[in-house]
This record gives C-alpha cells, sequence and structure tokens, in this order.
C-alpha cells in the first residue's frame, strides 16, 4: 500500500516523550476532559504486545532485512517500538527476532534506550514467530520476567507510525469482543483473475475494507487459536483475525484505523517513512540570542524573517539571560531544530553553551538535532579575513558534536549595510536555515554558508 498522509496535524514524532512522559496524546479533538477520564481506562487494561520481526525483506530487494534498515541513521523497528514505549499501559512488548539478529536487536534496545522490550527467536514464518511470542507470554514458562497478559496487540515491526489512539481502541474493542483488528478504505478494486489470465470477476470496493496492523486479542483466545493452528496455517496464513474465528468462533470488531497504518515494504517506502519523520520533527524552531529580551539588534531581523517566512511552523526565541529555564522547557517540548545567533559574543562561545546543553539533554538518541550557528559580521570593524579564519574552526566543532547526532553549521551574514541589502541578506539567511531543517542533509554539517 502506498503511504497516505501523515494523518496527525501535531507535531509530535511517534514515540515516547523524553524524560518518562508518555500516554499524554489522544485524538487532536479530545478535550482536557475527556483525557483524564480516558488515562484510567488504559490503565486498567493488562496488555502485551507481540511483534514479529523475523522477515527477510525480500520484497524490499536489500540485503538488510527491512526492519533494521537505517532511517536518518536509526534502525526502522527502533521507531515501531518507541511508537508503542508510548503508550505506558502496554507492560510488555515481545519482539520476535531471528537467532542471527538477535545480537544486532540486543544493541538496538541498549542504543536508543527502549524499555519494557523483551526477545524471544523468530519462526520461519510470520504466524510462527507470532506464536512463539504468544508463548513466551505464557505464565508456566520457567525463569520469565513477562506476565499473562489479559490483552495482546500484534503489530508489525515496520509499521513505525501507530498512534497510542488506534492501539487503544482495539484492545479496547478486544477486550470487549474477543478481538478487533485495524481497517482502511481499499485504494484499488480487487480482482479475481481466471486460469487463462483474464478477468473472472471483482469486488464491490465499498464492501470491502483492507486488513491493517495493529490487531489485538483476548490472550486466551488468540493462544488457543494459534494452539488448535494447523501446519498449514502456520506455514501460509497471515491473518491473525481469521484464526481466531476459525479456531475460537470470534467475530473480531473492526475498528477505523488512520492513514498512518501503512506498511513499509518497498524501498521507496523508505523515504516516504523518512520524509514523514523529517516533516513531524521540523515543527518547533528554537532561535536562541545573546541579548535581552528588550533589546534591539540585528539577530531580531532574523527572527521576525524566520516567523513570517515560517508561519505554519511554530517559531519561539530564548534570550541567554534566560537560556537555562527556557531552554530546559523548550527541549522538554521536545523542539529538534535551533538557531543560535551569536552578536555580542565572539565566534562560538554561545553555539558551544547551547550545545552542551543539547548533550547534557540526550535529546539527540532518538531523532537528529540540527543547530545552526548564526554570526554577523561587522566587516567595518573586523577584517574579513580574519573572522572567516575565527569561524572555519566550526567544522571541527561540527565533528565532535555529530557523535552525539547534533547536525551543526555555520551561517554568517554581513553587517551594517543598507536596508535593502540587509533585508535581502537575512531573507536569504532564513532561507538557508528552513532548507537545513527540513531536510537535515548532512552534507551542510561542518559548512560556514553565506548570506
Amino acid at each position: 500500500m502506498e503511504p497516505g498522509p501523515p494523518g496527525a496535524t501535531r507535531p509530535a514524532e511517534p514515540g515516547p516523550r523524553l524524560h518518562g512522559e508518555c500516554g499524554a496524546d489522544l485524538a487532536a479533538s479530545a478535550s482536557l476532559l475527556s483525557r483524564a477520564e480516558a488515562e484510567p481506562q488504559r490503565r486498567a487494561l493488562a496488555v502485551a504486545a507481540v511483534l514479529p520481526a523475523g522477515g527477510s525483506g525480500e520484497r524490499m530487494g536489500v540485503p538488510t532485512p527491512k526492519q533494521f534498515c537505517p532511517i536518518l541513521e536509526r534502525p526502522l523497528i527502533s521507531y515501531t517500538l518507541q511508537a508503542l514505549e508510548r503508550a505506558c499501559w502496554i507492560k510488555d512488548i515481545v519482539v520476535a527476532v531471528t537467532a542471527e539478529n538477535m545480537e544486532a536487536m540486543e544493541g538496538i534496545i541498549r542504543r536508543y534506550q527502549h524499555k519494557r522490550i523483551s526477545l524471544v527467536e523468530a519462526g520461519v514464518t510470520r504466524h510462527r514467530s507470532i506464536f512463539n511470542g504468544l508463548k513466551a507470554l505464557a505464565q508456566d514458562q520457567p525463569d520469565s520476567k513477562l506476565s499473562r497478559p489479559e490483552v495482546v496487540i500484534i503489530h508489525d515491526a515496520v509499521r513505525p507510525f501507530v498512534e497510542e489512539d488506534v492501539l487503544f481502541q482495539v484492545a479496547a474493542a478486544a477486550k470487549e469482543h474477543g478481538a478487533a483488528g485495524a481497517i482502511r478504505p481499499l485504494v484499488s478494486t480487487v480482482i479475481s483473475p481466471s486460469p487463462d489470465g483474464c478477468l473472472d470477476h471483482s469486488l464491490e470496493r465499498a464492501r470491502h475494507r483492507a486488513s491493517e496492523m495493529p490487531q489485538a486479542f483476548l490472550y486466551d483466545v488468540i493462544y488457543a487459536a494459534y494452539q488448535q493452528c494447523s501446519d498449514y496455517d502456520l506455514e501460509f496464513g497471515t491473518e491473525c483475525l481469521q484464526l481466531a474465528l476459525k479456531y475460537c468462533h470470534v467475530k473480531a470488531k473492526l475498528v477505523e484505523g488512520s492513514p498512518d497504518l501503512w506498511k513499509v515494504t518497498y524501498k521507496r517506502d523508505l523515504y516516504a517513512a523518512e520524509s514523514i519523520i523529517k516533516e513531524r520533527i521540523s515543527q518547533q524552531i528554537c532561535i536562541v540570542m545573546d541579548t535581552k529580551e528588550d533589546e534591539e539588534h540585528v539577530g531580531r531581523h532574523l527572527e521576525e524573517m524566520l516567523k513570517n517566512e515560517l508561519n505554519h511552523l511554530k517559531v519561539t526565541s530564548v534570550t541567554l539571560c534566560h537560556a537555562g529555564r527556557d531552554l530546559q522547557q523548550v527541549i522538554l517540548e521536545q523542539c529538534y531544530s535551533f538557531v543560535c545567533v551569536n552578536v555580542m559574543t565572539s565566534e562560538f562561545e554561545e553555539t558551544q553553551k547551547l550545545l552542551n546543553t543539547l548533550k547534557e539533554s540526550n535529546l539527540s538518541i532518538l531523532y537528529p538535532v540540527v543547530v545552526i550557528s548564526v554570526h554577523f559580521l561587522d566587516y567595518k570593524s573586523v577584517p574579513v579575513d580574519q573572522k572567516m579564519e575565527n569561524l572555519m574552526q566550526i567544522r571541527e566543532l561540527a565533528k565532535e558534536v555529530k557523535k552525539r547526532n547534533i547536525l551543526l553549521c555555520g551561517l554568517l551574514i554581513f553587517y551594517p549595510q543598507d536596508k535593502q541589502k540587509l533585508q535581502e541578506s537575512v531573507r536569504q539567511g532564513a532561507t538557508i536555515i528552513t532548507t537545513f531543517i527540513k531536510e537535515r542533509n548532512s552534507g551542510f554539517i561542518g559548512q560556514l554558508l553565506v548570506a
């Protein structure tokens, strides 16, 4: 299925919030009251999740299994785990992975600080992997840290954009009906060909739906279904809801899913997923300036230009006299784009302070953080050659912070100029900043760009 639009209008990326804050996102239209009412219901569910992640990525045509393919230098499966971890009411997440990829998966869990994750060895087919995950949740397993849940969610490791609301809806529906699954309208009409390759008949698209993930079940229902499965089911089957119906006579409740539930299947889907992630983490920009709020200097022109050019994004400013308190708040809001305007101080003093704060925050563990160090050159008081030589230290600084997933580049704007020329330079600077933030292109790293 081709990827649809991101679906969520809010800028927050999929996955858990930093500093332990999670489980707070509901549908954008929900009121504060309904949020408060829904949270106890979520926590009352005893829920676990199983992710089959033993696929080979054959349809993608790449040697690396698709769940381990990098997006912004981070494996795809990490984004999916992040989305599930965001739901604090999911107690355990069991990942079924092949023996040869077990060590790599353990490394991903450590590097990206995933929590509540247990690994089991995958089977040779999707259903066998799911069954292995379900068996790991059974109470009769020796030395197991897992507990038997009331409801189990089954989700694909390569569907990274699942929202907490959908997870909760299928889990709640499963508790009531025994089984539930997300569905979406069909994009194309389904046809049945005859043995000679001609059209036999077609289905009426409006009457049918595409089965998606996540799906959820009462644990006892889906476990009993898998225990009764034939070898043919385990070898060639793909639809879990059908197993619950076939062996336990449980009709699944179908829940309308969002456009975000598409599955990364082909190589082009990786580019689409990267584009969505970049868009989501580029919705807020923080401008840090070395001046008091009531002071007027050239950095304010850049701030106003960015606000005018990026009226669809959230642009906030922080002055260094309040930077400690205000920056922490911006970081808690998960801002991944920073512009540090250096006017009053020399070279990279304030940029270095910002970089140190970002490194201490661990903000860049999950997503690349962009920092643009802006410098205004008064060529009447400082020789251009001297200024440029001093600013070239950005190359070494950028190499250092790149190890922490912070992408640093410099921007030089000549000042003073007449009003019209300055306005044009600032506008060009705003364009450069916007491009770097949206693209997060490693080609900009360590560069000193001139507006």
